[in-house]
Parts: C-alpha cells; structure tokens; sequence
C-alpha cells in the first residue's frame, strides 16, 4: 500500500513540476515483472520511471542515497535497495532476481553513473546477467529531456520493445559472457535510439566481434 501511496504523490508531483510525456507505454509486457534499462540524468530518474510505469518496481541504489533521512525513505518506498558500488556484491543479483521472480519490475541503470553531456555512454552486462539469470525480458528506456531539469521542463519517457534473454543466452544457470555482452549491446544500442534518435553510421559487424572483447570483463 506504501508503495502505491508514494508512486501516487511522485507522480503528482512531476506532473506539477515539468511537462510530463510518455511514448510506447503500449511495448510494455503486461503478463510478466521485466527489467527496465534506462539512461542516467539525475537522481530523478527511479522516481520518473517508476510513477510512470505500472505495477511495482524495485531498483538498485547507491547506499550514499539513503542518508538523507526524507529521500532515503521516498526511494526505500518506491522499491530501492542499498547497493555499495565497486565491491562486485552477487548478492544484489541474487536480491534482483527475487524480486522480479515476486512479480516486481526492476529498475536499472546499465552506464552506472549520471551522463553529464545528455547522451547514453557504455553501458555494464549487470542487466543482462539479471535478466539471463531470472528469464525476464529487458524494456529499454529513454528519459529524454534538455540540457537541464527546470520548472515545467518537458520530459519524454520512451519505452522501447522488450528484448528476450533467450534470444542471445543459451544457460541461464551459468550465462556465456560473450553471450551477455551480445545482450548488453543490444539494449544499449536501442537506449541511445531512444534517447539520441537514429544515427545514420552503423557500426561494422567485424567492429563489433572486437568491441565485444573489450568489454567482456564490464
């Protein structure tokens, strides 16, 4: 009930303070929790995505967040859990699988940080070990919005096509980590889509074998 109750008063609350829109709400799966990979602004965006989205939501959250007492309980309402970034803890899968396997979405912000410039940079595999791990489809997200959040700044939430674990990752016991780069490219690719529209130059598949290498330790 909590929950519902602060989703409510968020929502309310954006729709006051900015020119709220969203597109594509329609991709959305309706019959099973999903994973909700967007990109990172501000310390607005779980809030943004969770009181336009349905149903409930869990989200990681760096624990620095939960010491303001008044933000630290909003967050904590809305779904988040503490996580301690660089410390590699697998318990926050094990914790994210679990709660999309209770039926809640889970939020995730796959470049780790907040983009300074407004475009979507390289992202981590943290989405798609989730997502091979539970089976749970990955929606892409675009919050999309101008240089700086103002008074009544018009803000676009885009909502991409669900993409399939199963389509990229054979074992989901024990996920090929070639596997989940493939997987975390993909839903990169279409958060900058989203995002920063089509590009006209595409990338070489010959490139993209090598970008893969680099990034498998990501």
């Amino acid at each position: 009930m909590m929950f519902y109750i602060a989703k409510f008063l968020v929502k309310i609350a954006f729709l006051i303070a900015y020119r709220m829109k969203t597109e594509g709400r329609e991709n959305v799966p309706a019959d099973t929790s999903v994973i909700f990979a967007a990109n990172h602004r501000t310390n607005a965006d779980p809030p943004i995505v969770a009181a336009f989205s349905r149903g409930r939501h869990s989200f990681m959250a760096k624990e620095e967040l939960f010491t303001n007492p008044v933000f630290g309980w909003l967050i904590r309402n809305l779904g988040a859990f503490p996580v301690s970034r660089g410390k590699g803890d697998m318990g926050v899968i094990d914790t994210s699988v679990e709660r999309l396997e209770s039926g809640s979405n889970l939020m995730i912000f796959p470049e780790g940080t907040r983009s300074k410039d407004g475009k979507v940079h390289r992202g981590h595999t943290g989405a798609a070990l989730i997502s091979a791990k539970s089976g749970k489809p990955i929606v892409p997200v675009g919050i999309c919005f101008g240089e700086k959040l103002s008074f009544r700044t018009p803000i676009t939430v885009k909502y991409g096509k669900p993409i399939y674990p199963a389509d990229y990752v054979d074992n989901r016991e024990e996920p090929n980590p070639r596997q989940l780069v493939k997987l975390k490219n993909r839903y990169m690719e279409e958060i900058k889509r989203l995002v920063e529209g089509d590009t006209e130059e595409k990338p070489a598949e010959s490139k993209s074998g090598e970008a893969a290498e680099e990034q498998l330790n990501d």
